[in-house]
């Protein structure tokens, strides 16, 4: 079978049909693959985005308003009277204002030149970026920033100022998210608010529009800016450092000003571009010079008073402190703290510094300014010492009626030593301690009154290191019975350590300090046997041991020192006041005691230097108490008026380091009273009251011997005749005794004696016990006081009679020296002997007894004035029971006489020529005549009547006139030379002796 052929030919499609399916098969690919391009980009655009604001918080509108209305305020210190000390402690001058107070004309200056689009865009202004992108791009001078102000704003508030570009997208998302929360008023009245605007004329870096015109116009109502000083402030945010007409100190900065003022130009050109300003305002505002209209340099406060600053801040921090944390102080223990006590503080500092505090002192600022004088005048000083550095000083007046800190004196130079040592410093008060710790208790509770009776003797103490140690005296000596007036006011350091160790207590007296705010006490020093003195575990500051002396002249009332008045915070709210709590720490009769045993301590005592250089000292009533550590490492002078308390201290910064030149050593007193002289002088408001007010309860009385005192009418003493007695005794290696009824009477003494509370005789056998363990001691004599020969005796003599003559003396030998014979021999070697007596024979008649005796343990020597060449001598021993031994061998005058001058007149002498023998004691010797030559006295008087056969005088000397006089010495002669070794200001009076005894006292005289 044969296939048909049946296909067909089709016919073929144009050639611009086929083009056009092509073109839209091209475009849909092309729109397919653009717009997975633009997915891919979109994604990777978004997952970009996302990475770098993974780690941002998304900020609520509470937080963005708490942040952007969050503001540093630069906070100021002021004196009482108002006036400003300074600024707190800042490189930073930061002063907010509302949106009421910045006037339009600095709002239309800022937006004219750093975002002129700021009310039409939502926080980016696209067009103001790209212009900033060009002017990178082709290297143009940037004019206009491409940031607007939202940008700004979000950046300094939530970001760092690093210039990356992950921080421009998070700084245009924040700002984006700005716009949504905030209006257009509170976004340019934060960043007005926050940014820099360079330095101030005082060295500060001002931020803020407000602190801006204050810093660099010294303008502080900001509509009193002119259109020219609008335009220039607003041209200062885009560089600050660069533009700042001021450095860093204040002083003028030529070339960042012409920037300025170039700047400046740019900023006026676009207000009237924008139609901010017209014409006439822009001639006028370029016309104007802007250079004469800048702020006075000023000088920091931290400057001119950095020592105040950094005390007020310190202060102040401490007081915000205890307002936040109520149970938290600087002091508080350890179990009290609900946080770490630095932590706190730091807390308060960083609270004080940027929250806008004023800061009210109670410090006086003409005040300050004389201490600070002082304090920076090196005449007042020693020149510095190589090894030691610089003589350094403090000291603090305090009002003790209210405990107000009036003035400091913080230190000599803050740029080498920048501790306050007024405050902060703790240093050893040597004798300035003893009013606080050892009088003022004693006083309080009757142990003792200015009148008292008390015994400069040894104290004999435990010590580890030596075994016992006893205290000594800056005299080097031990007066004896005195009364406690005189102790303080010549600051005996024996009988502050009894009232302290023995009297009060050292666990008591260390109470009684406490009371007067001392803080610085630690639990060893109740084992600080001499810490009345010193030697305590830390010291005590200036401030506080004046706050303690405060109280006296207070009537007992002690107010805490303090120098913070009150702090009000940025809107005038008081956050802290300070509240006084005065506490009776002793009564009104101790204050007064004490008072006027300290005024006694400055005219008569230690403390004579102040009275003499204090130029006021006969009108305003001043009291006080000299303070000397061991070997002079500490210098004091701690006194009062009726209305302020003056603390002076004076070392090195070192205390192993000595005040060793007299000026030094004078320099507390010196100090003291050039304060005072200052202050006197240019501040006589403060000294109102007349007198130390005498409260009731308080008698004069002859309480004793010793003269009249004031007493506390509670513990006056019922014995009128405390101390002194008149009493029969024999001496014997230097106590006296109650004599054998045996004993002659011209070996024994009767006359007033002082009764003391604890015997010589026990006082020799502690230091002797004491000797036995001790490496280094003195002699016993060197310890005994000066008027142990004058102890009422409370035993008999030690020695008994044996029943026989002792032997007669020995060797017996004779020598002629300044009109006088010198009879000198051995003694007899029985041990019951009490003395030795002297007789005379005259041209060869019979011997007869002078009246002169020696003691047993006195030296063995005798003197005579002969009468003619013919006299021999001979000496006897004489025991307890009266027995008189044989006469020695005799020696006569002739052998050493020179020879006899027959012209010459007769030689006035003890002995007479009659031989009479007296039969009572003398008469008084004749008015004494005194005269004083440097550190000498010559004394002269009229001898007695010849029939009293006076044998010699005697010389007494009271540094007051008052009883006790002191035997200084003796003489055979009418004519004594005292040598004092200072220059004498006392009394004198002369008795006359013979073999009988002792005549009434001569009138004293004084030179």
């Amino acid at each position: 079978m044969v296939e048909e052929n049946n296909n067909v030919s089709e016919p073929k499609p144009s050639r611009s049909r086929t083009y056009m399916q092509r073109l839209v098969r091209i475009i849909k690919w092309v729109v397919i693959i653009g717009f997975v391009g633009a997915l891919f980009i979109g994604g990777a655009a978004a997952g970009y985005v996302a990475s770098i604001v993974k780690n941002e918080p998304v900020r609520s509108r509470a937080m963005i308003e708490q942040e952007v209305n969050k503001n540093a305020i630069t906070g100021f210190a002021y004196f009482n009277d108002g006036t400003p000390i300074g600024q707190l402690r800042t490189e930073e001058d930061r002063r907010p204002v509302t949106f009421k107070e910045i006037p339009q004309l600095v709002i239309d200056a800022v937006i004219a030149i750093e975002d002129n689009h700021f009310y039409e865009h939502k926080g980016v202004d696209l067009s103001g970026t790209l212009r900033a992108v060009k002017q990178k791009a082709l290297h143009e001078s940037v004019q206009t920033g491409g940031s607007t102000l939202t940008q700004q704003l979000a950046r300094r508030v939530f970001l760092n100022l690093d210039r990356t570009d992950d921080r421009k997208v998070k700084e245009i998302l924040l700002s984006l998210r700005l716009e949504r929360f905030l209006s257009k008023q509170q976004i340019i009245t934060a960043y007005l608010n926050k940014v820099p605007f360079g330095n101030g004329s005082s060295g500060y870096n001002v931020f803020g529009i407000k602190a801006a015109a204050k810093g660099i116009f010294n303008e502080n109502d900001l509509n009193q800016l002119n259109v020219a000083q609008a335009a220039y402030l607003a041209g200062l945010p885009q560089l600050p450092s660069s533009y700042s007409a001021f450095n860093g100190k204040g002083e003028f900065n030529e070339s960042g000003f012409k920037r300025a003022i170039n700047r400046q130009h740019l900023v006026l050109s676009r207000m009237l571009e924008e139609n901010k300003i017209n014409k006439a305002q822009y001639d006028e505002a370029m016309a104007f010079d802007i250079k004469k209209s800048l702020a006075p340099r000023t000088v920091k406060a931290y400057n001119t008073y950095p020592y105040l600053m950094m005390e007020t801040e310190r202060q102040a921090a401490q007081a915000l402190m205890s307002v936040t944390n109520p149970g938290q102080t600087p002091n508080a223990s350890a179990d009290a703290k609900s946080k770490d006590e630095n932590d706190l503080l730091k807390e308060a500092e960083q609270q004080l510094r940027t929250g806008g505090y004023m800061v009210y002192t109670t410090i006086d600022k003409s005040v300050y300014n004389s201490m600070r004088q002082i304090a920076e005048n090196k005449d007042n000083f020693s020149p510095t010492s190589k090894t030691k550095g610089d003589e350094q000083a403090a000291a603090i007046l305090i009002q003790h009626k209210t405990g107000a800190i009036l003035g400091m004196m913080e230190g000599r130079d803050f740029q080498k030593e920048q501790m306050n040592y007024a405050t902060q410093m703790v240093r050893q008060p040597g004798s300035a301690m003893k009013p606080i710790a050892a009088y003022l208790p004693a006083l309080d509770s009757g142990l003792v009154q200015p009148g008292s009776i008390v015994d400069d003797a040894p104290i004999i103490l435990k010590d580890g290191s030596n075994g016992y140690h006893i205290p000594k005296n800056a005299n080097n000596r031990y007066q004896g019975l005195v009364t406690a007036r005189y102790a303080l006011n010549q600051s005996l350091n024996t009988i502050a350590l009894k009232l302290f160790n023995e009297k009060v207590g050292i666990s008591k007296a260390w109470a009684f300090a406490k009371k007067l705010g001392i803080t610085t006490l630690e639990p060893s020093d109740n084992n600080a046997q001499t810490g009345v003195l010193g030697g305590l575990a830390h010291g005590v500051t200036v401030e506080e041991l004046t706050n303690a002396y405060g109280a006296i002249p207070n009537g007992g009332v002690f107010n805490d020192a303090y120098m913070i008045e009150k702090i009000v915070d940025s809107e005038g709210n008081i956050v802290y006041n300070h509240q006084p709590n005065p506490v009776q720490a002793f009564t009104p009769q101790t204050a007064y005691l004490m008072t006027d045993m300290l005024r006694t301590a400055v005219s008569e005592g230690t403390g004579k230097l102040v009275k003499r250089n204090f130029n006021q000292a006969g009108k305003i009533p001043i009291a006080g108490k000299t303070g000397t550590t061991q070997s002079y490492t500490d210098v004091w002078f701690e006194g009062f008026t009726p209305d302020v308390t003056l603390g002076v201290w004076v070392g090195y910064k070192q205390p192993v380091n000595k005040l060793e030149t007299k000026a030094q050593k004078e320099r507390a007193r010196r100090l003291w009273a050039l304060i005072m002289n200052e202050v006197t002088s240019k501040d006589s408001q403060l000294f109102q009251t007349a007198s130390f007010k005498r409260p009731d309860g308080i008698v004069s009385r002859t309480a004793s011997a010793y003269g009249s005192d004031i007493y506390n009418v509670k513990y006056l003493p019922k014995n009128s005749e405390n101390g002194v007695t008149r009493a029969k005794y024999i001496t014997y290696q230097g106590v006296n005794y109650i004599p054998r009824d045996g004993t002659p009477d011209d070996m024994v003494y009767e006359r007033t004696v002082r009764k003391r509370e604890k015997p010589i005789s026990e006082l020799i056998k502690e230091l002797e016990q004491a000797f036995s363990v001790m490496r280094r001691h003195n002699s016993l004599s060197y310890y005994l006081p000066e008027d142990a020969d004058k102890e009422a005796p409370t035993q008999v003599d030690p020695r008994k009679d044996d029943g026989v003559a002792p032997n007669a003396p020995t060797s017996i030998s004779i020598s002629y020296n300044d009109g006088k014979v010198i009879i000198s021999f051995s003694p007899s070697g029985n041990s019951d002997v009490v003395g030795y007596r002297l007789y005379r024979s005259t041209d060869g008649g019979s011997f007869q007894r002078l009246g002169k005796v020696v003691m047993a343990d006195g030296s063995k020597v005798f003197s005579d004035s002969p009468v003619g060449s013919s006299s021999s001598y001979y000496v006897t021993a004489v025991d307890v029971g009266g027995h008189e031994s044989e006469p020695s061998a005799q020696t006569s005058a002739a052998s050493v006489l020179p020879p006899v001058n027959s012209d010459s007149p007769a030689v006035p002498g003890e002995g007479d020529a009659t031989g009479v023998q007296p039969t009572k004691v003398p008469t008084a010797p004749g008015q004494p005549q005194a005269k004083a030559a440097g550190s000498s006295v010559a004394l002269q008087w009229n001898a007695g009547k010849p029939t009293d056969a006076i044998t010699g005088y005697k010389v007494y000397y009271s540094e007051n006139g008052a009883e006790p006089f002191t035997n200084i010495g003796s003489t055979a002669s009418t004519s004594f030379e005292y040598k004092a070794g200072k220059k004498p200001k006392g009394w004198f009076r002369v008795t006359s002796i013979n073999a009988v005894g002792e005549s009434p006292p001569s009138g004293a005289v004084r030179p």
